[in-house]
């Protein structure tokens, strides 16, 4: 059966997994239908604004606070949240994970690229790897520093929440929000690889469109939230939650995904990126990349993000009398991009593949590559589709730190300025 869910963005939702669960009338009644427990989980202060306050109320099996006391996983955390530590100036590029190779579940798998900011801030974000073949078995993840946007790059996997499950595969992004408790597994037998965007600052949301009007960019209908589902299991169950950018356990009795109904604004999500309505010039010149965000978590100053999610999807170039790939370009924001699938079109002359990644610091030059240069600057300039590409960035105001992990020989490309090194002198004095 096709897996089901409910549409819409920032919607107040109501789901129950079995008929008249869910409470008609009071959020905490005395008692709570069918020997259920009523729990409030809050994405925002009790005393954020209405249109922005965050909270769902679950009806569960258990309360959450059935969990023995948590102790540190140091070993684990050493192993997968690395600390992303020197700041380093030049325009740096990586190959797809080097980490890829051998048999682990989720957490396991997850290596720290870079990243600013945490969650004693509350703001900023970390960009991290995943790949994993094995599923989580009795183990649930729990994440109370920040939400996480998961950029799945190949193999399909299922996210399973306390609110229900969700499927994804390369060209969707998966979101859940913080302290929502959840497991991944592959699916089909297949290695799952795939990007992470930890983000410490205000929840994504969708950004206004301005002038752009009521269509277009990402709309609100074709995001999905889970229905409920629950697991009603007692046994032996550990639950790894991340306190402050460590991994804590704790044992369990019961499954912590018993949450028979619930209802509320704080739920986890996916996104087909396929869906976004791409705009574009029809006439000349450049629109600034910014019409290709998807998601923004703004920070307190207006119009400049904490981190925007923005995609580089197919579309049509129309434009005259222009040079259509992405400009030459110093930025006052610092830019992850990552590949899902295909050729980026400002590098086409190799070395951003699929998996890899690259980091253009603040002020960091950056623009196409010489090769994509020449043939850009003497093209024909008909009406000329991108397509079967999907590439994307996570931008933010504060500048990335890498960690040790990116470092490494063999997946740090240390050749990467070569690509700019061909340029040639046409202007003469």
């Amino acid at each position: 059966m096709e897996k089901q869910y409910q549409t819409g963005f920032g919607n107040h939702f109501s789901s129950e997994a079995r008929p008249h669960t869910l409470p008609l009338d009071q959020n905490s009644p005395q008692k709570a239908p069918q020997g259920l427990y009523a729990e409030q989980l809050s994405g925002t202060a009790f005393t954020a604004p209405r249109a922005s306050n965050l909270y769902s109320w679950l009806y569960r099996i258990r309360p959450s606070v059935m969990h023995k006391s948590f102790q540190p996983l140091k070993e684990l955390t050493e192993k997968t949240f690395f600390k992303p530590k020197y700041t380093n100036p030049n325009q740096m590029r990586w190959n797809p994970n080097p980490s890829s190779a051998g048999k682990q579940h989720f957490v396991e798998s997850i290596r720290t690229v870079c990243g600013t900011g945490s969650s004693h801030e509350q703001r900023g974000l970390h960009v991290h790897l995943y790949s994993f073949s094995e599923s989580m078995g009795s183990r649930y993840f729990m994440n109370a520093d920040g939400e996480f946007l998961f950029v799945p790059q190949s193999g399909s996997m299922e996210v399973k929440t306390e609110f229900g499950n969700i499927e994804a595969e390369a060209g969707e992004i998966v979101v859940v929000p913080r302290g929502i408790k959840f497991q991944v597994n592959p699916l089909k037998g297949t290695v799952c690889n795939g990007y992470i965007g930890e983000n410490f600052g205000a929840p994504f949301h969708l950004p206004d469109l301005g002038p752009i009007g009521a269509n277009g960019l990402a709309h609100s209908r074709h995001f999905l939230t889970p229905v409920a589902a629950f697991e009603d299991l007692e046994g032996k169950f550990e639950l790894i939650g991340k306190f402050a950018g460590e991994l804590w356990s704790a044992e369990m009795g019961h499954s912590p995904l018993d949450v028979v109904a619930w209802h509320g604004n704080y739920a986890p999500y996916k996104y087909d990126l396929k869906k976004f309505n791409t705009i574009n010039t029809v006439s000349f010149d450049h629109p600034d990349p910014s019409i290709f965000t998807v998601l923004t978590s703004p920070s307190d100053t207006v119009g400049t993000a904490n981190v925007d999610f923005v995609i580089f999807p197919p579309r049509w170039m129309v434009a005259e009398n222009t040079f259509r790939p992405p400009y030459f370009h110093r930025n006052c924001m610092s830019e992850y991009m990552g590949l899902i699938y295909g050729v980026y079109d400002a590098k086409t002359s190799g070395g951003f593949v699929p998996g890899g990644g690259s980091l253009h610091n603040f002020y960091s030059a950056h623009g196409p590559d010489a090769d994509t240069f020449e043939k850009a600057s003497e093209v024909e300039l008909k009406a000329h589709k991108i397509d079967h590409t999907m590439a994307f960035m996570f931008e933010s105001r504060v500048p990335y730190m890498v960690t040790d992990f990116a470092m490494q020989k063999g997946f740090l490309q240390e050749d990467y300025q070569n690509c700019w090194q061909g340029f040639k002198k046409y202007f003469k004095s």
